[in-house]
Parts: structure tokens; sequence; C-alpha cells
């Protein structure tokens, strides 16, 4: 196992306890903790999710970020990471000299966040004398 390999699960409570959202999430589980030698620490971090954002806002942000991306130059994954970033939907760290980036998926966010990620298309749109939304 590489030394700092990563997996992201998706988890979810049910009559007062938590379990896997799906048997590839518990399986990439088992398959992550078997591949561990022996002694190796494992850090965690968690977050509760409400996704509970509208399929209008995704197709929206997804629009937007293509017409940036074409307006910019930048490959839309590009754009997109920007994005994410700028919105503080990413979370960076240092291990043993090592950085690591974890953005959470558009998916994944609240209407509020994925308000906040159109307010932050639209700031950087502005920025750069582009208007867009």
């Amino acid at each position: 196992m590489k030394k700092n390999a990563r997996t992201v699960l998706l988890l979810e409570k049910k009559d007062g306890k938590v379990d896997y959202v799906s048997s590839t999430d518990r399986i990439t589980y088992e398959s992550f903790v078997q591949n561990l030698p022996e002694g190796h620490k494992i850090e965690m971090y968690m977050e509760a999710q409400s996704d509970d954002g509208t399929l209008t806002q995704l197709a929206k942000i997804h629009a937007m970020i293509r017409e940036l991306s074409s307006h910019t130059g930048d490959t839309f994954e590009d754009m997109k990471l920007i994005i994410k970033r700028r919105a503080g939907l990413c979370i960076e760290k240092e291990i043993e000299g090592d950085h690591f980036l974890y953005c959470k998926s558009f998916g994944k966010c609240s209407k509020e966040e994925l308000s906040l990620v159109i307010e932050t298309i639209i700031a950087i749109g502005h920025s750069i004398d582009y208007p867009i939304g």
C-alpha cells in the first residue's frame, strides 16, 4: 500500500446506527483496511452532509463554468477547481511534506453551498470584466 493511501466513503445514519450507503463503499473500506500494514495509523475527516442542492442549481453551475472556462481558455476541470477552492469547498492538507487536496462534489452540496458557488462564479466573472449569471 502507498505511504499516504486515501479513500472517501459515504455513510448514512439509520435507526441510530451509521452504515455504508452502498455495497461499493463497504468493499472500498474493507479493501483499504485489508491492505494496511499492521500498526499503520489512520487519520479520519468526517463531515455531515445535507445534499439538498437542486438539479437546477447544478445545471446552472455547470453551464456557468463552461461559459467562464471558454472565455478564459482554461479547461472545464481547471475552472471547476478554481471555483471550488474560492467557494471554500476544498481542504488542503500536508502530510510528511506531501500536499493533498480534497474537494467536495457539487452533487453533495446543500442549496446554500451551491448558492455560494454561483455567487463565486459571478464574482470571478466580474473580476475579469466578464459579467456572467
